[in-house]
């Protein structure tokens, strides 16, 4: 099977300052949903500007969908750590916004961002501005932004960090919910390992000074995922698992 993306011996630097990753190689299949985790600074939201095309390479090569790529594209959409909604504009306009961008006539706009709202759980929402919204509302939105251009590519980087954790396992859910709707391919930035083993069925867990992969933890757990999820065991031993390994990475950089 071709990866839909592939890293090859990736290196990165910001000019003149220390590597920041290092030798950095996985390939991603159609349908995976990557969990990238470790300790802060190894980088794991550098692969995903990476991914993106928002930051250059330094060395290696990334290969998307069977080609050599060094800038964005239309087939990956990004979340953000915050939600970065335009205040003077309703979610409904704001889930335009990567559609206005893209030159999509404005009915279509607005097929799609209902569409796409409808999607997060938001469809009566369309005509409130953001500060009419929850924190949660907002991150919603900022996903029906993101799948409103139809990505085949999903990057997120801690959408749900600052949220409680009832919100955040809520959203985990109705995320995944989504995932079974439409065939993305997800790479997910977390600093909690309960996130990291719920969403994923391949969690890669970073070393840093460099950033470096020290090891992948596949997840064995069946879609879809629910609240049961959580109480099985094999869930609990899965988030033991990936909890060790990140404590022994953090012995090596103490």
């Amino acid at each position: 099977m071709t990866p839909i993306v592939e890293f090859k011996d990736v290196r990165k630097r910001y000019g003149d300052g220390p590597v920041i990753l290092d030798g950095i190689g996985f390939a991603a299949q159609r349908g995976d949903f990557i969990t990238l985790i470790g300790p802060s600074g190894c980088g794991k939201s550098t692969i995903l500007r990476l991914i993106s095309g928002l930051s250059p390479l330094s060395g290696g090569q990334i290969v998307i969908d069977r080609a050599a790529t060094s800038g964005g594209g239309e087939e990956r959409a990004f979340v953000f750590q915050e939600p970065t909604l335009l205040p003077w504009l309703t979610a409904g306009r704001n889930v335009e916004v990567p559609m206005r961008l893209r030159g999509v006539n404005p009915a279509l706009r607005d097929e799609m961002a209902r569409r796409s709202l409808a999607l997060v759980g938001l469809a009566d929402r369309a005509g409130y501005y953001p500060m009419q919204l929850s924190g949660g509302q907002k991150m919603r939105v900022s996903i029906a932004r993101a799948l409103s251009v139809s990505p085949r590519i999903l990057l997120l980087d801690e959408p749900f960090g600052a949220l409680d954790e009832m919100t955040r396992d809520h959203l985990n859910e109705e995320l995944l919910a989504i995932r079974q709707q439409q065939a993305w391919t997800a790479f997910f930035v977390t600093h909690s390992v309960s996130e990291a083993v719920f969403l994923s069925n391949r969690v890669f867990v970073l070393s840093s000074n460099p950033g470096r992969l020290h090891r992948e933890v596949r997840i064995g757990l069946p879609y879809p995922r629910t609240e049961d999820t959580r109480l099985s065991a094999e869930y609990q031993r899965l988030v033991a698992e990936v909890s060790r390994v990140l404590r022994s990475v953090e012995r090596l950089h103490a």
